[in-house]
């Protein structure tokens, strides 16, 4: 067997085993659920600006507009700064509902289980004096938690699991009892023993260790996989694994939406954080980013294919696709012309269908770095046509930048939609 063969069926077999992981399922639909909570925690931000500041927003004018500014700093940290309780409760959820148990339930005791392996206290100074009350810090609500919220959940959820197999710990109701009661009564003691072990054992480590397991998680797991994220080398390295996949004609983004979705949430509540503390937003790679400049037009810049097809193509086949997918590509969806033309093990086009996002993240990268074009905090939904959501999340920065990305990209597909003309000229001689 060749090598490319070799390695096809590789990659075949990895989509095979995500798509089939339970646990890599649940989080990315935990992720996908919680997103339109994502949007509108940025939305907040944006308008404290538009609308409560006294400089450039609509206080300035209407200067009784700034009183509204706590409403939209509450939504933001219901939201963003909380994120980390309702993931846990919806990747619990999910799991459960393939374990056949109560989901509510089970999402509930993975939520309590998360709070009783964080600190319970605040520290901070009262007068110039250190001191701590109870309570519990941002840090372990929002996306700093999120990596050890989505352990904490796994596990929970299983020993849950487990413990709902053993009928001689379940308290059994009569039959006359409301259903709602009787579920209540048999999850007891199964609530009990694993609130019980991770209680127990998130204070082991603490005495074993002097840090509690969302300050290890993050410092050992979490903030190195952040950095590597925003790095060029580590954000293009996915960005190729991605597209790769979607040359097998798997969808790339879910594949990998397990891992990049939770380093984007934590990254636009950064950028968020940031900001609402008077600092600069510094973290690139969001959601926002992701959709309108990684794929731009369609996983692979497929509006840059169409466009290069009605500059250059002689094909019919290809310039129908292309009419066809057009406007679906204004909008970010590449799957007709992805599929209809077809790009799936296709080895014309199979360099820049894999490559060009590579090159959109390097352009949209290196105009962060040189500062031309700000980090955002709004991640708007996906779905905007081109240059919109560009502007809503990055101003009119993001605009250009997306602009010149679709010309570079166009410019990457144009010698292959020339090849695919001699090679059309080619089967008619033939």
């Amino acid at each position: 067997m060749a090598f490319s063969e070799k390695f096809e069926d590789a990659l075949l077999l990895v989509a095979e085993k995500v798509d089939g992981n339970q646990y890599l399922t649940a989080i990315k639909n935990a992720f996908t659920a919680y997103m339109p909570f994502i949007i509108v925690g940025s939305f907040a931000t944006l308008f404290n600006t538009l609308i409560c500041s006294t400089s450039i927003g609509l206080a300035a004018l209407i200067p009784a507009a700034a009183s509204l500014k706590p409403a939209f700093t509450a939504i933001n940290f219901a939201t963003m700064s909380f994120m980390t309780i309702p993931i846990v409760f919806l990747i619990a959820m999910n799991l459960a509902k393939n374990d056949n148990l109560p989901p509510q339930l089970a999402g509930v005791a993975a939520a309590c289980a998360y709070i009783t392996v964080i600190p319970q206290t605040v520290a901070g100074l009262v007068d110039g004096v250190a001191n701590s009350a109870a309570g519990l810090a941002s840090t372990t609500l929002g996306a700093q938690g999120l990596f050890i919220g989505m352990i904490i959940a796994v596990i929970a959820e299983k020993i849950f699991a487990r413990l709902m197999k053993f009928e001689a710990i379940k308290i059994k109701m009569p039959p006359s009892v409301p259903a709602a009661i009787s579920q209540s009564f048999n999850t007891l003691i199964p609530i009990l023993i694993t609130l019980t072990i991770t209680a127990v054992g998130g204070i082991l480590f603490y005495l074993a260790t002097g840090s509690y397991l969302n300050e290890w998680v993050y410092s050992v797991i979490q903030s190195p996989l952040e950095v590597i994220f925003q790095s060029p080398a580590g954000i293009i390295g996915i960005v190729i694994i991605s597209q790769i996949f979607w040359f097998l004609g798997i969808h790339g983004g879910l594949i990998i939406s397990p891992i990049r979705n939770p380093l984007m949430s934590a990254a636009i509540a950064a950028n968020t954080a940031a900001v609402a503390a008077g600092s600069v937003a510094n973290q690139p790679v969001t959601m926002g980013f992701w959709t309108f400049f990684i794929v731009a037009g369609g996983a692979g810049m497929i509006l840059s294919l169409i466009i290069a097809i009605f500059l250059f193509s002689k094909r019919e086949d290809h310039r129908m696709i292309a009419k066809l997918g057009a406007i679906p590509a204004l909008c970010g969806i590449s799957e007709p012309v992805v599929f209809g033309l077809p790009l799936v093990l296709n080895p014309t086009f199979a360099i820049p269908f894999i490559f060009n996002s590579g090159i959109a993240t390097a352009i949209a990268l290196l105009a962060t770095n040189i500062g031309f074009m700000p980090c955002n905090t709004v991640d708007a939904p996906f779905g905007l046509p081109i240059m919109i959501g560009a502007f809503i999340g990055h101003g009119w920065q993001g605009v250009v930048v997306q602009l010149i990305i679709i010309a570079v990209t166009t410019l990457v597909w144009i010698p292959f939609v020339l090849m695919s003309n001699k090679q059309a000229q080619k089967e008619a001689g033939n």
